[in-house]
């Protein structure tokens, strides 16, 4: 620890982040947007049926059905990601073909990520005025345009919020990834700075990490504000 920061070790550590950084940047940026989006497609629909099939919903959905969808997305979202990576390998494997590498670890980063955008698109979907949907139903509006038409439109400015708080997520789990052979920032930031004591290497990838962050919190946020119809723009 003590020659960590050695002028070799800082020589040798440059090297490492000129040759492999770059591409590690990329694999992360990949592997976080194509995760968010899917787990998107699967958690939107669901976060919308969740979320106006009950009693007082616009569409009536079973009991039975909407007592399954929520305990499939507890379970799912009770599980820690690094042990739901493991338990997922089998799936993966039959997907992707293998268990280890940059696109094997979009699976599991997915079948994560997924129950959690479903909460987060049931929150935004409750907190559309109820007053809007009585307006559209007494209007002769069927379930499916006021899904279309009233509650995704009404929620915007939620759901973008929210979709920034899943993708912050989602990178946080690509970092984990790396140690069941994930690529990306995480993978960087194990083998280098945990197995091989090259701690400048990890301190880097951790704070361009922190920086990918920044920027898409910093970016959501805003496009969050843009949207809110409720806010003047200059």
């Amino acid at each position: 620890m003590n020659n960590a920061f050695s002028p070799e070790k800082i020589q040798e550590s440059i090297e490492i982040l000129k040759t492999e950084i770059p591409f590690a940047l990329w694999e992360t940026f990949y592997v976080t947007i194509l995760s968010t989006l899917f787990a998107v497609i699967i958690g939107l629909p669901l976060g919308i049926l969740i979320a106006i099939g009950d009693n007082k919903g616009i569409l009536r959905i079973p009991k039975p059905v909407l007592h399954i969808l929520n305990f499939i997305i507890n379970i799912l979202r009770s599980i820690p990601f690094l042990i739901l990576m493991i338990l997922v390998f089998p799936l993966t494997r039959a997907i992707i073909g293998t268990t280890v590498g940059t696109t094997a670890s979009i699976v599991p980063l997915v079948i994560a990520a997924f129950p959690f955008v479903a909460r987060l698109v049931e929150s935004s979907i409750r907190e559309v005025n109820p007053n809007i949907i009585e307006a559209a139903q007494s209007m002769g509006a069927s379930p499916f345009q006021i899904i279309v038409k009233v509650l995704i439109p009404e929620s915007i400015p939620s759901l973008i919020s929210n979709f920034t708080i899943a993708i912050t997520t989602i990178l946080g789990y690509t970092a984990m990834s790396g140690i069941i052979g994930g690529g990306g920032l995480g993978k960087i930031a194990i083998n280098y700075g945990y197995y091989r004591y090259k701690y400048l290497v990890m301190l880097i990838a951790v704070i361009i990490l922190i920086l990918l962050v920044q920027i898409f919190q910093t970016s959501g946020t805003r496009l969050s504000v843009f949207s809110d119809k409720r806010i003047k723009h200059k």
